[in-house]
This record gives C-alpha cells, sequence and structure tokens, in this order.
C-alpha cells in the first residue's frame, strides 16, 4: 500500500498496542469471498493491503519485540458481526479469490488455537469482526483492532493527534455514565419535526479512541467514540425507549416508530421503507436499539468516504440489530440463523443524512440537571 511504509506501520502496531510482556505474535486477519461473484474491486483492494502489510511486517517483527507476523485468511462469514467459522488458515503469499482455494496454499488451524497463539491482531476485512472478536477477546486475553471495510483514503484518519481524541471521548463517556435517558429532535427536510427518548438506565458507556492498552480488548480502528447501549428490558422493568426515529436510505426518509427499545414498524410506504418493514417482519431482532454512539472525529478535519468503519467516528450514530458484545442482551442467538445477524450504524451528519438534522440532543442526568451535547448538528461540549 503506497501510503504506509514499513516505519509507519511499525508506529502504528506499536501505537495501538502498547506492548505487555505476554506479546509475542500479531496476526494479520483478512476475508475470503466464498464465491467469485461475492467479490468486489474495494474488497480485493483490501486483501492485497492485508497481503502487502504482512510482507512488510513479516521481517520488521523483531522491531516490534514479537516473536512473529502471522496472514490469517477465512472464508466470508456474509454480514456484519456474525460469527467467525471454526477454521481459518495461516497463510504465507497472496490472498486467493475465493475461499475453496484457501487448503491449496494454507495450512488449516481452528480459531481456537489462534486465539490461544496469537496476542495482537488486525482485521482487515470486507465483514466486520468486532463482535465476534469482543467477546474472545474477553476469553483469550488477546487485543485486536477490527477494520471492516478499511482502505487507503483512511488513512489520514490514522494519523491525527489521538490524545485530544481520548480527551473527547472520555468526555462524552463521563457525561453518558451520569445520564438516565437522552432526547433527540430531529428536524426533517427543514420542516417535520420527530422525537426519539433513549433509556441510559442500568448502563455503563464505553470509550474508543483507538488504542487497545489492556489485554482482553476489541474495537475499531480508525476510532474515536464514546458510546452506549440502551437499556433493553431485561430487568423486572420495560425499558422506556421510544419515539420516532427518521432515516435517511439513500433518498428516501424512512420513519421507524420505536417501541420499548425496538423499532416495531415502519411508516412511509416508499422502496426503502419496504424493504426495511420485510427486513423487521423477516428478523424482529433487528429492530433493537443497539447503540446510542457519539463519533468526534469530526472535530478534526475528516470528511465521510462511504464506509462506516470510518464515517461512524464523525457524530451521532444510532445502531440496530445486535448489542451483547457492547454489554446489551441482543446476540445471534436472537436471529434465525448466523448470516442474519447485524449491527448496523445509521450516522447523523449532513453529508450522510442531509434531509435529517439533529435540532438537538439533551441528556438528562441522574442528579436531575441538562446537559446539551449536540444542537443543530454540532457538540456544544468542545
Amino acid at each position: 500500500m503506497n501510503n504506509l511504509t514499513a516505519e509507519h506501520l511499525v508506529r502504528l502496531v506499536k501505537s495501538v498496542f502498547p506492548r505487555l510482556p505476554d506479546d509475542q505474535y500479531l496476526g494479520i486477519m483478512v476475508d475470503i469471498p466464498r464465491k467469485a461473484e461475492q467479490d468486489n474491486k474495494d474488497w480485493e483492494k483490501r486483501r492485497s493491503m492485508a497481503s502487502e502489510w504482512y510482507d512488510l511486517l513479516k521481517d520488521r517483527f523483531e522491531e516490534l519485540d514479537l516473536h512473529g507476523v502471522e496472514l490469517i485468511a477465512y472464508p466470508d462469514v456474509g454480514s456484519n458481526n456474525a460469527e467467525l467459522p471454526a477454521k481459518a488458515f495461516f497463510i504465507d503469499e497472496k490472498p486467493p479469490a475465493v475461499a475453496d482455494d484457501l487448503g491449496k496454499i494454507g495450512r488449516k488451524i481452528s480459531f481456537v488455537e489462534i486465539f490461544e497463539k496469537l496476542q495482537l491482531f488486525l482485521a482487515v476485512t470486507e465483514y466486520s469482526t468486532t463482535a465476534p472478536l469482543k467477546n474472545a477477546a474477553k476469553k483469550y486475553g488477546f487485543r485486536a483492532a477490527t477494520m471492516p471495510g478499511f482502505s487507503a483514503d483512511m488513512i489520514p484518519a490514522l494519523k491525527i493527534d489521538y490524545n485530544t481524541v481520548n480527551i473527547r471521548v472520555r468526555i462524552i463517556k463521563d457525561m453518558l455514565d451520569k445520564a438516565e435517558s437522552a432526547l433527540i429532535k430531529f428536524v426533517v427536510d427543514f420542516r417535520d419535526t420527530y422525537e426519539m427518548f433513549f433509556d441510559l438506565r442500568h448502563r455503563t458507556a464505553h470509550a474508543s479512541s483507538g488504542r487497545f492498552p489492556d489485554k482482553g480488548t476489541a474495537g475499531n480502528l480508525p476510532s474515536g467514540e464514546a458510546y452506549i447501549v440502551p437499556y433493553e428490558g431485561e430487568k423486572d422493568e420495560k425499558s422506556r425507549t421510544q419515539g420516532d426515529l427518521p432515516v435517511q436510505i439513500d433518498n428516501e426518509v424512512v420513519l421507524f416508530q420505536v417501541e420499548e427499545n425496538r423499532a416495531v414498524s415502519v411508516k412511509e410506504t416508499g422502496p426503502a421503507a419496504a424493504r426495511e418493514r420485510d427486513h423487521l417482519q423477516r428478523e424482529p431482532a433487528y429492530g433493537n436499539m443497539a447503540e446510542l454512539g457519539f463519533g468526534v472525529l469530526g472535530g478534526f478535519g475528516l470528511f465521510p468516504i462511504g464506509k462506516i468503519l470510518l464515517d461512524e467516528k464523525l457524530g451521532l450514530h444510532i445502531a440496530f440489530g445486535r448489542s451483547e458484545h457492547f454489554g446489551g442482551r441482543i446476540g445471534p442467538k436472537d436471529f434465525s440463523s448466523p448470516e442474519e445477524v447485524i449491527h448496523l450504524d445509521r450516522i447523523y451528519i449532513p453529508e450522510t443524512q442531509p434531509r435529517i438534522k439533529v435540532a438537538s440532543l439533551v441528556l438528562h442526568m441522574e442528579n436531575g440537571t441538562q446537559e446539551t451535547i449536540i444542537q443543530d448538528d454540532k457538540y456544544q461540549i468542545f
């Protein structure tokens, strides 16, 4: 990859994974299309990127104070945050175009063995591995930076001042930890107003600043967000999350009706609305309000590139679907099949949803006070 030299990569790995005494091996993970017709140019470039990173680092492992670097390839899982397959392959050459060819060039190994052997991972994949790697990291004690959809145009996000990023992320996390609820007012087409109330009781927020100094942790890279799972009603009382949530999909605004932290219906009749209505009927767990997230990288001169990995870190985002990897209760067991498991972020910044303005987002704190976090699409706390 032209924009990252071996020196860049060594500095990046050292920055993302501050050295711990048990660190021995770094694994670069890449998923391979099961069928040729699934492939796309970006995915092909990403596989080549992972291979190039491996080639650049495998002879520089001593500079990382490690014993070695591995390139790990596996058949794709079909959707973001679905469970990983049981087996993968250690390979030492350019990844193949289809997963059936992995056996011709690689050594098959179980993910259990991989997780027991390796302590550090960069997952440069088409489909997000954040959920399964978060869960596995807690069990096996490794650290992982997940980079689904990563591309060369994200490299500037790896070069910003992450000390300032960390400060801003921590400010939001501290506020979320003290909040009982959030009230968001949306304005669609400068005319129609909708409100969403998020129940934040019984929850602790998470800070994701692109650095992983502690064993047993995994998260996105590039990063820069604080996020929280709304209360999902698993205790004796129901979730109070409710309201009308507008989402712009292509040029259409779809209005979800949310009750007890779950989108239960769609009010519009356009093609996107029909697809979303069908998805909710087919997979009710998709309607779970899985995350209320606050990205901060928009304040560092970065702009959306059409990839969720980066774009969600630019501002407010709300996720549908799986939440158990963030401390919620909705997980793979709640979907009809592994292929249907999903955690999907909807990003509320002018560039991604121009018909929808975040007029205000107010946190209601435990002590009875209020904090306006966002007004007219802009943070008020930095």
